[in-house]
């Protein structure tokens, strides 16, 4: 974390503060805003920080509007201008956006290791499944899939890490692989949370295994026989389409 944080600190002094669309951005989901929304949000999510109570398909037609007048001109300008919307948020849309916005069809071709010190932020300053999630499903995953000589030795290193939501992401992160599944490092990162009672890694393990499932159910089904330390929790999600 301290090496990623000085090489964000370090794209901060290279790039101007961007603040224009994160101006926007907060004007917008002010104008959206439905405080009738927002406390029963802040309680489903269990959130310290309040909500606006802006919806994810009002957010979305928000931030299609935005991101096509306010395009980013290189990854740089991504980066800085993402961390300001997700360092600076006072309700917890303005994150959503921030993570919305590295996942713009625009940037597809920005998406590559050197974005893993942002991601790596956003999952352990998020530290909750619904930032995690996403980053780990939607971003860590493809680059993965695009860079595995880098990836594999980074999941795999963070599968150990003391940072639960780092371990979360290398065991969901190819939820969305389908057939092109690392089975080995699935394993690993499963083998190496396995004994850990906490309910976010156990549901993790489980889902990974049940999306897997769909693709190979015999590798599947052979995995939960021989593991029989699997929490009851992750073999009951694992066997759910077996």
């Amino acid at each position: 974390m301290d090496l990623y944080g000085a090489e964000l600190s370090e794209v901060g002094r290279r790039v101007p503060r961007v603040s224009r669309l994160g101006d926007a951005v907060r004007a917008g989901l002010e104008r959206a805003a439905d405080p009738r929304k927002a406390p029963e949000m802040q309680r489903y999510m269990k959130s310290e920080m309040p909500y606006r109570g802006v919806a994810k398909p009002e957010r979305a037609a928000l931030t299609k509007e935005l991101f096509a007048e306010h395009v980013m001109s290189d990854v740089d300008e991504l980066v800085a201008t993402t961390l300001e919307l997700w360092r600076g948020a006072e309700f917890r849309e303005e994150r959503y956006v921030a993570v919305d916005l590295t996942g713009d069809r625009r940037y597809r071709a920005w998406q590559n290791s050197d974005l893993m010190p942002l991601y790596d932020e956003m999952i352990v300053t998020g530290a909750w499944w619904d930032y995690v999630d996403e980053v780990a499903i939607r971003r860590v995953g493809p680059i993965l899939q695009a860079e595995p000589e880098v990836m594999t030795p980074m999941m795999l290193e963070w599968s150990a890490d003391a940072d639960l939501w780092r371990r979360r992401t290398s065991i969901i992160c190819q939820v969305g692989a389908r057939t092109d599944v690392d089975t080995d490092l699935l394993t690993r990162t499963i083998e190496a949370n396995i004994a850990d009672k906490d309910f976010f890694l156990r549901k993790g393990i489980g889902w990974a295994l049940r999306q897997h499932s769909k693709m190979d159910a015999a590798w599947v089904r052979a995995f939960v026989d021989a593991h029989p330390d699997l929490s009851p929790l992750s073999r009951r999600e694992a066997r759910k389409y077996l």
